[in-house]
């Protein structure tokens, strides 16, 4: 049976309010009180620099109770992986996240020690490089990262920042006609659109869909269905991923 304990976020920030704020409860009752450090992996900013990425990051736990370590500021990161209570991993660009994540060799180690059982809270990024590829990010590959398979830790595809705009004037692909390219040359992958303010927790075998913005699940042959956090999504963890193996 998984061991995997995974808090996976659309965003960092809420308009109008600090970061964090809006998924503040949920990070706290996910972690508990016994718990008292987190790791922060801070590889997925490129401007600013790690530090300014991991400052309003550090304040945000420290408000909920929670010191914070940033792996850039530590010689042996490999030994900071492993000792971690608990692996925080924030947003920006997805392929540099991945790029460094292999670069560092922090990859495999943090695989193994989620599977082990700690927490790992992701964000956008740190939410995408939680399923099996990074193929339904929204960023610009700025740089080729070894491969595009990621840490593996659910069957599923997030597309984080989901969102059914598209203003008149665009005439590019809406967010869902990109979705439906993906799931038609991977057929039997679920992808879930996660909409701002909404997050999805995996205890083990058990997966719930958090917060307000609610979620819209694609896959190859299904109509695109809209859920919300009443809504049990338990099938996603039967599905097949996208590297073509089941959890």
């Amino acid at each position: 049976m998984s061991k995997n304990r995974l808090l996976l976020l659309s965003n960092s920030k809420n308009p109008e309010e600090d970061y964090l704020r809006h998924a503040e409860a949920a990070i706290i009752d996910f972690l508990g009180k016994d718990l008292k450090r987190v790791l922060f992996i801070p590889f997925a900013r490129v401007l600013p620099s790690f530090a300014d990425f991991a400052a309003p990051v550090r304040a945000s736990f420290e408000t909920m109770g929670y010191a914070l370590d940033s792996v850039h500021e530590l010689s042996d990161q490999l030994d900071a992986v492993t000792k971690a209570e608990a692996i925080v991993m924030g947003g920006g660009n997805t392929f540099h996240l991945l790029h460094m994540l292999y670069g560092t060799g922090l990859l495999n180690v943090i695989r193994m020690r989620v599977r082990d059982g700690i927490p790992y809270i992701g964000w956008s990024a740190g939410s995408n490089v939680a399923c099996p590829t990074i193929k339904t990010t929204n960023d610009m590959p700025i740089l080729e990262p070894q491969s595009f398979d990621a840490l593996g830790l659910v069957p599923f595809q997030i597309n984080p920042h989901y969102t059914d705009c598209h203003p008149p004037a665009l005439r590019g692909e809406t967010r869902e006609e990109r979705i439906a390219e993906f799931v038609e040359v991977n057929p039997g992958v679920y992808v879930v659109g996660l909409r701002e303010g909404s997050m999805l927790r995996i205890e083990g075998s058990v997966v719930k869909l958090l917060g307000k913005g609610g979620a819209r699940v694609f896959k190859k042959g299904r109509t695109p269905t809209d859920f919300t956090a009443e809504d049990s999504l338990q099938f996603l963890l039967s599905s097949v991923s996208a590297c073509g193996t089941t959890d």
